[in-house]
């Protein structure tokens, strides 16, 4: 259970890479640093990824590594982020960044951002006078919602929030902007004692939680990595009441993962623990993050077999250089889910 002031970590960070991508070169992570007039501040125009990098008996392997800069790179366009970056040299540079990180696993954190021209600083809504910034980190990040979750599930809450409609914040755009949304419906959560909350759209139709998508398993029904279990997939709107009644439910997302949810707003999901469908799909999502199962495409990235990348200009200490060189036949289940950010 979550504390009633909110103000307790919700996910332990035990080790952050002191390497930090910047426009092309590795810089220390003391000195990734923007000025207070940045308009990103001002006015959260910013774009970002979430991306898991898992430990594999052939070393940290990232997941969808390349899929994932796609949609950052379609983010940026559809926010006129005009920049020089190409899918390639983002994909070599997280690669690069986690090889020097010397960490087995690590949630990865690409973000691009309008700051400030310090010499001819512009200020007001209008971005395109302000310069683009692009950075990447990397942190070892524990279980989203709680060390428990896994296996145990979470109790959540339908939030009073609503999501963003489509037209009036582009929502397949992972942007900054569009958390403060996200957060106002986890900290409504947080305080009233659950994990997480989940939005409902303008119609009161199921939306997703505040950062990740939201699965529901009903009747003999459920759910996906599910084309190689032979599980049926559909997308379709949800009622609220629906998560009620749910045999299963659960959460997925980068930092998420997949998540069982055990009660919403108080009521039990199903018997009120993970369910048999979620669990079959979780074991084979960890067994293919693990590289003991094969995935439905190239899913890993390999860093210790992939090639390295030289930086146009390094600034890093000495110590930081030494530091970085190191159940049932459910073939017939039905997956109904609902698409978010998911972080």
């Amino acid at each position: 259970m979550f504390a009633k002031d909110g103000k307790s970590k919700d996910v332990v960070t035990p080790r952050i890479c002191e390497t930090v991508w910047h426009d092309g070169e590795f810089i220390n992570w003391n000195d990734a640093r923007v000025h207070v007039m940045s308009h990103v501040l001002h006015y959260g125009s910013s774009i970002f990824e979430g991306i898991r990098c898992y430990d594999t008996k052939r070393g940290p392997a990232v997941f969808r590594l390349r899929e994932h800069m796609k949609r950052f790179l379609n983010s940026a366009k559809i926010y006129r982020m005009d920049h020089g970056w190409t899918l390639d040299q983002l994909f070599d540079a997280s690669v690069e960044l986690v090889r020097r990180s010397g960490l087995e696993q690590c949630y990865i954190r690409p973000i691009l951002f309008r700051s400030l021209d310090e010499a001819h600083p512009a200020f007001g809504v209008n971005p395109f006078p302000n310069p683009l910034a692009c950075y990447i980190g990397a942190w070892d990040w524990g279980q989203y919602l709680g060390e428990e979750a896994i296996e145990k599930g979470v109790d959540v809450c339908v939030s009073t929030w609503n999501r963003l409609t489509p037209n009036s914040m582009p929502a397949m755009a992972k942007s900054g902007a569009n958390y403060m949304n996200s957060q106002l419906i986890k900290m409504e959560a947080l305080v009233n004692g659950f994990a997480e909350g989940i939005a409902l759209d303008d119609r009161g139709y199921v939306s997703e939680g505040s950062g990740e998508n939201i699965f529901m398993v009903s009747g003999d029904s459920v759910i996906q990595i599910c084309n190689e279990l032979g599980i049926t997939v559909k997308e379709r709107s949800i009622q609220r009441a629906a998560l009620y009644v749910a045999d299963e439910l659960f959460f997925s997302g980068t930092a998420a993962e997949i998540t069982p949810i055990r009660s919403v707003d108080r009521i039990a999901v199903g018997s009120g623990e993970r369910g048999p469908v979620t669990t079959k799909i979780q074991s084979a999502f960890f067994e293919i993050t693990k590289g003991e199962r094969p995935a439905p495409g190239k899913w890993l990235t390999y860093v210790n077999e992939s090639k390295q990348v030289q930086s146009p200009g390094e600034v890093l200490t000495d110590a930081a250089r030494s530091r970085n060189d190191p159940s049932g036949d459910d073939s017939q289940a039905i997956l109904v889910y609902q698409t978010a950010s998911g972080d």
